[in-house]
């Protein structure tokens, strides 16, 4: 039986930002973004600051790797609805923040944004989503608009949506635990938080050494454990309230329901009787039936 690892959003606090780790990292990176790469340095990003209500927090971590891109890497538990805005929102305040002023358009750094989340996210069957930026000609769609010779050669990109953000989605609750490639295991790994041990993808042998509960220090597994538990309380919390909500919905149609049903009885009645006589048939106010009158 595999043993426990840490979360991966624990592990990218805590572990992943030490450079005698940054091979755990490119293993995860390699396998899903498809090619091999070197993290030179974790740069630091603002969602990353410890606050006392850490266990609610997004986690993110921006790497560079050895071409100079930079890669945002974002877990996210709660359920936000504009979180697409957000991915945006994030990839465009990095290109803004990493160009120096009066540098020319091409300075652009690439943007890599991987986001790994733990809630319903939109519509999609699948479990893992990719996105680029694309030019399609409106009146040939298989022409794509792509760099000249000369464009390719001056900024060492083949295609024009490598000069844009590129996006990836892990919907992680949405994985069902069937093993299909590479990458599929390391999302086995950021589902269950255990790595089996017939895994080959990269980066998985140094994780399960490295992110093994155990083998943290006693303060660190003590701090880690807690987290855990209040995951598993903030669960809780929701799927009380989300029943208390059902609960008191379906209360308040009933209650709806009766009154709208009072209101139609209180009109069948304004020629027949006097509006008291009619409130006290209906338990409406003598208000709600003038009203009604006139």
């Amino acid at each position: 039986m595999p043993r426990k690892l840490v979360s991966f959003d624990w592990a990218m606090k805590k572990i992943l930002r030490q450079k005698a780790n940054f091979d755990i990292l490119e293993g995860f990176l390699s396998e899903l973004l498809k090619f091999d790469l070197k993290i030179e340095e974790i740069l630091e990003s603002e969602a990353n600051q410890e606050t006392r209500d850490d266990k609610f927090n997004r986690v993110d971590l921006l790497a560079k790797n050895d071409k100079d891109e930079l890669i945002l890497i974002e877990v996210q538990y709660d359920s936000e609805q504009d979180y697409f805005h957000r991915m945006l929102y994030g990839a465009s305040k990095l290109i803004c923040e990493y160009m120096d002023s009066g540098d020319s358009y091409e300075k652009i750094k690439k943007v890599y944004s991987v986001n790994i989340v733990y809630f319903t996210l939109a519509r999609g069957q699948d479990y893992l989503y990719y996105g680029k930026t694309e030019f399609r000609g409106l009146n040939q769609t298989d022409d794509i608009f792509e760099l000249s010779t000369t464009q390719q050669k001056q900024f060492k990109r083949d295609s024009v949506y490598q000069i844009f953000p590129e996006y990836y989605v892990i919907r992680v609750n949405k994985f069902s635990g069937v093993i299909k490639n590479r990458i599929d295991e390391w999302i086995y790994f950021l589902k269950n938080e255990m790595i089996q041990d017939d895994f080959r993808a990269k980066g998985l042998d140094k994780a399960k050494q490295t992110l093994d509960i155990m083998k943290l220090q006693d303060v660190d597994r003590q701090i880690y454990n807690r987290r855990q538990e209040n995951k598993s309380l903030k669960k809780s919390l929701i799927n009380s309230a989300k029943i208390e909500g059902r609960v008191e919905g379906r209360v308040e149609g009933i209650v709806e329901g009766e009154k709208k049903a009072k209101i139609e009885i209180a009109r069948s009645l304004l020629d027949i009787l006097d509006i008291d006589i009619i409130s006290l048939k209906t338990g409406l106010t003598v208000l709600e039936i003038e009203e009604l009158k006139e």
